[in-house]
């Protein structure tokens, strides 16, 4: 296939159809600087604990480094924008705030179901091979798709749409078809330095660098050990990853819930859990009621370690009740974090109301 700007047009509409808010295409080599950009951060050690970044260094450097008969890369998004404000649950330290994108479906499930029916239409329209790809791959999405044009990577390092905002699941296609290329991304950010301001744990050394070891995504999420105690302030009563550098975002003013595929819409027990009850859970109960979530894949362990350090920042007395049992936990980090929480409860409040007078 040549680069057929009628054909690109018509691979786009069909992305829309099946459920896709942006499309763009580039050449597999139009972004050189992120594989530059990757080994500086590495280097660092900015990513903690996930070693899966530095040892599929080579492959996740440029879409080649994974698959020599690349010649184009598509990039996909696909809405979650909510309709509710992420932040709302700022001010009710006794529920635990999860996430946006993981109060709905798993992504990973309907954005692979959607490449895999975009990459047949691909293949049975203009031939080729193809590969498909959403987040568990070696492959940089974010520079891709500010290559491919549906936004850039805002200070946050997050991709920003001029028309979704910072509420897009990415998906890439990589094809062996020379495609007519999207003009790249252009930044808007301009001086706004708000998504700088917003993080609580300061995880930006500069604009558009993160320290994932600070970050707090990061660290209810990938971290599995205990969290630093200087950071769990900062967590407040987030269980599950954190939106804040997202959700204050001016371009989000652009982008409609109502556009939202409905498979992300918030189930109701993920949208403000009582900390009370995610302490209380076993395994058994994990599994119930992440089910179908792609919480799940962290387990009821870390999910109970940061709902104790959420505990442990509410100062209500009133968990001291679920904590207690915590501390003969099975797992050492929960063992740990209720310890913590605990201290932190009596010391904010009188002995007369944490119930162990």
């Amino acid at each position: 296939m040549n680069k057929d700007k009628s054909f690109a047009a018509r691979l786009k509409q069909h992305a829309a159809d099946i459920g896709f808010h942006a499309c763009g295409i580039a050449p597999a080599d139009a972004a050189p600087q992120a594989g530059e950009r990757l080994r500086a951060w590495l280097e660092a050690g900015r990513h903690g604990d996930m070693i899966w970044m530095s040892a599929r260094e080579g492959e996740r450097a440029s879409p080649a480094g994974l698959w020599p008969a690349v010649r184009s890369v598509i990039a996909l998004g696909m809405s979650y924008a909510p309709a509710a404000d992420p932040l709302a649950l700022a001010g009710e330290p006794t529920r635990g705030r999860i996430s946006v994108y993981a109060q709905g479906g798993d992504y990973h499930d309907v954005v692979k179901r959607a490449l895999k029916a975009l990459a047949r239409w691909i293949v049975a329209e203009a031939g080729g091979d193809v590969k498909v790809f959403v987040d568990t791959a070696p492959v940089m999405e974010k520079p891709l798709a500010q290559a491919a044009g549906i936004g850039w990577q805002g200070k946050h390092s997050n991709l920003v749409s001029r028309t979704d905002g910072s509420w897009l699941f990415l998906g890439v296609i990589y094809t062996t078809l020379d495609l007519a290329a999207d003009a790249p991304g252009r930044d808007a950010c301009g001086s706004c330095d708000a998504c700088q301001r917003a993080c609580p744990t300061d995880a930006f050394p500069a604009p558009y660098q993160l320290d994932a070891r600070r970050c707090v995504s990061y660290l209810t999420i990938e971290h599995a050990g205990p969290i630093p105690h200087d950071l769990r302030a900062g967590i407040g009563n987030r269980v599950y990853g954190c939106d804040d550098c997202l959700a204050v975002c001016p371009w989000n003013k652009f982008a409609a819930s109502a556009a939202a595929n409905r498979a992300f819409l918030p189930r109701a027990e993920l949208a403000a859990p009582a900390l009370g009850d995610l302490l209380a859970l076993d395994d058994a109960g994990f599994r119930a009621v992440f089910a179908g979530s792609p919480i799940k894949r962290i387990g009821r362990d870390r999910m109970v370690r940061n709902a104790a350090i959420a505990a442990g920042n509410s100062g209500d007395a009133r968990l001291v009740v679920a904590l207690r049992p915590l501390l003969g936990d099975t797992s050492a980090v929960v063992r740990e974090a209720a310890d913590w929480a605990l201290a932190q409860l009596f010391a904010a409040t009188a002995p007369g109301d944490r119930g162990d007078a």
